[in-house]
């Protein structure tokens, strides 16, 4: 699913629980590959991450969803941002947030 640019079509069948849960892998790469110091796999990661962000807002803008949603997607850019951009790497933090968007991922997958 992730790529260059997520296809909006494909990525607006998703439940916001799916779109999160897709989201986390890729948080969870990014932190992987922070900790074992390759810097490239990490940028990918974070960039794939960040063009899910911004699919799963647009898509929840043009399904005129309530903006407590659209708020959260926010929020949760903001901290897995947080991560790579302050002046040390708490790798408590980290987990904290990958697990954050894995419960995502294991509410998505109960349903099915």
């Amino acid at each position: 699913m992730s790529g260059p640019r997520a296809s909006r079509e494909r990525w607006s069948a998703f439940t916001l629980e799916e779109q999160l849960g897709n989201i986390g892998s890729e948080v969870g790469r990014a932190i992987n590959a922070h900790e074992a110091g390759d810097e490239r796999l990490m940028e990918g990661a974070i960039n794939r991450a960040l063009d899910l962000f911004l699919a799963t807002f647009e898509v929840a803008l043009k399904a005129n969803k309530d903006m407590h949603r659209i708020k959260e997607v926010i929020r949760a850019r903001d901290e897995f941002m947080s991560l790579f951009y302050k002046e040390s790497f708490d790798i408590a933090e980290a987990r904290k947030i990958e697990s954050y968007f894995m419960n995502f991922a294991y509410i998505a997958r109960s349903r099915r």
